[in-house]
């Protein structure tokens, strides 16, 4: 018969790798933003092939006007995710 019983320890490494994997996918979406940067900067009104019609610095604007107009509680927001950010020790 087969059990289906997991340890405390089963259940906690099964978390860090989810952990794992969330953070990698993290790294990839902030350097595809980063990439988006860059591209929209140095080919600004030239149509690139590769790239979907998207602006990736007036929404990164926007979202900063969000939560400029938000005031102190868009400050501590954007404190937050900086910060869960720019950890690298989960």
């Amino acid at each position: 018969m087969l059990t289906l019983t997991k340890t405390k320890e089963d259940i906690m490494e099964l978390l860090r790798n989810i952990g794992k994997y969330a953070k990698e996918l993290t790294k990839i979406g902030v350097n595809l933003i980063a990439f988006g940067i860059v591209v929209e900067i140095l080919f600004k009104g030239a149509e690139i092939p590769f790239w979907p019609n998207i602006s990736v610095v007036d929404n990164i604007m926007g979202i900063l006007g969000g939560l400029s107009n938000e005031g102190l509680i868009g400050l501590v927001g954007a404190f937050i995710l900086y910060h869960f950010l720019k950890k690298d020790d989960y």
